[in-house]
């Protein structure tokens, strides 16, 4: 995969800056389109693919019953799975997860219960015998899972998309720039995080500052990263909370944050496995979007560039 310059870029003239802003901005999401590419082949993004396809989709309410019970819960499986599937044990004196696991057996095609209980109901259906109904749905039993916090073994593969490079200065100047931004920031400890998995999140609210929230972390590069992809959430859709247009925002965002860094000499190609994860539509989507993730990563530039120089 391609790696991004790892050299600040400088649009000295100003006669000539939008433009060539322009020109460069398009330059990079052309070459974002590329990698994009380069990660849907790689053998690394298939093998991801493949362990993601093990664990389940789950319901709202056993959502919420996994939350309940563990709040840090990331990927859940049975005790089985983790060991056939991912060569991992649960850990001595874990406490089971307890879901709602479908029941799949023969059901009546009049009554729809399976034959034990249409045995004992007054549904009077014999045209056919059990052994030839369809299966389907009948109930839910009790099931137990584990979170892989509460398992030990092989370690499941991941994607290395953290960027990478010096932000000591960035990321204080990020954090004065969202004041400009009109964006309420929050950098949160690793310890009080309580968005999961997340690195950080953006929440629009009423008559308020959009708030964002960051994960903390050692690598201030994908710490800085992270807050311009928020920042891009905070700016660009706050209008838009539709599940459909989930990917596409996290498309843009994460374009924005790929242009962004890599302004300011961060390598950000780590984003082209991100975006192969939200990949929905072609690639060339990021272009058919240049205005508007052009324009808001200029904004965003533009605003750090002046905190920088007023410093």
């Amino acid at each position: 995969m391609a790696t991004s310059n790892s050299t600040r870029e400088t649009f000295d003239d100003s006669d000539t800056r939008h433009d060539e802003m322009h020109s460069t901005i398009e330059t990079w999401l052309e070459d974002l389109v590329c990698e994009v590419d380069d990660a849907v082949s790689s053998e690394q993004f298939r093998e991801w693919l493949d362990v993601q396809s093990e664990f389940h989709d789950y319901s709202p309410r056993n959502t919420l019953l996994i939350k309940l019970q563990c709040p840090h819960a990331t990927r859940v499986a049975g005790y089985r799975t983790w060991q056939n599937e991912f060569d991992r044990c649960v850990s001595e004196g874990e406490k089971a997860v307890w879901i709602w696991a479908p029941i799949i057996a023969r059901k009546c095609p009049e009554c729809g219960n399976s034959s034990s209980y249409h045995e004992r109901s007054e549904c009077e259906y014999d045209e056919t015998e059990p052994d030839e109904w369809n299966k389907g749905l009948v109930g839910f039993r009790p099931a137990p899972v584990f979170d892989i916090s509460q398992t030990e073994g092989e370690p499941l593969p991941e994607l290395e998309t953290e960027a990478i490079g010096n932000a000591d200065e960035l990321v204080p100047a990020l954090l004065e720039a969202a004041v400009v931004l009109e964006i309420e920031v929050e950098i949160v400890s690793p310890r009080k995080w309580s968005h999961g998995s997340a690195k950080g999140v953006c929440q629009y609210r009423l008559e308020k500052q959009p708030l964002v929230e960051v994960r903390d972390r050692e690598n201030e590069a994908d710490l800085a990263v992270t807050l311009v992809h928020e920042y891009a959430h905070a700016l660009l859709h706050g209008g838009l909370d539709t599940d459909d247009e989930r990917s596409k925002r996290e498309l843009e965002a994460e374009a924005v944050g790929y242009i962004v860094g890599r302004y300011f000499g961060l390598d950000t190609s780590g984003s082209a496995f991100y975006l192969a994860v939200w990949k929905g539509d072609e690639p060339e989507t990021l272009l058919d979007r240049l205005e508007r993730i052009s324009s808001t990563a200029q904004r965003i530039i533009d605003t750090v560039n002046k905190v920088m120089s007023d410093e």
